[in-house]
């Protein structure tokens, strides 16, 4: 099984799934983690820049883990077979850990979407602008 982590910064999980470019791969056998890579995406290749009718750096991973990730985004990559999470947790390797327990706080997108109306003044339809269809 891979498992991607959003991770712009190389260290956290990081939000605003659509604007990132790095990403943390996790190669998992038996629960166990085999290995661990880190992918690189250009502008152009971040899921707010592409588009979702093409194939994706990203499409070989079967769970996608980040702080946030919009409606449009969630089924994008739902649509391709890839389980989005999104987990307030920010250690990589906790969240990880977390999700093979079954154990990591899950939040929905309309929970992330509230906070960030709150606290930043998002519009949830067009946050990161990734509710294209």
């Amino acid at each position: 099984m891979k498992i991607a982590v959003s991770s712009q910064n190389q260290t956290n999980v990081t939000a605003h799934l659509g604007h990132c470019q790095k990403f943390w791969i996790y190669d998992v056998d038996n629960g166990t983690i085999q290995n661990k890579e880190l992918l690189q995406l250009t502008k152009d290749q971040s899921f707010h820049e592409s588009s979702p009718k093409d194939p994706h750096s990203l499409d070989t991973v079967q769970v996608l883990i980040s702080g946030s990730m919009g409606r449009g985004l969630v089924r994008r990559l739902e649509s391709k077979g890839i389980q989005p999470i999104i987990t307030p947790e920010t250690d990589l390797d906790a969240a990880i850990t977390a999700y093979l327990t079954g154990s990591l706080a899950i939040l929905t997108s309309e929970e992330v979407e509230h906070h960030h109306d709150h606290e930043q003044g998002h519009d949830p339809e067009g946050e990161c602008g990734c509710n294209q269809a």
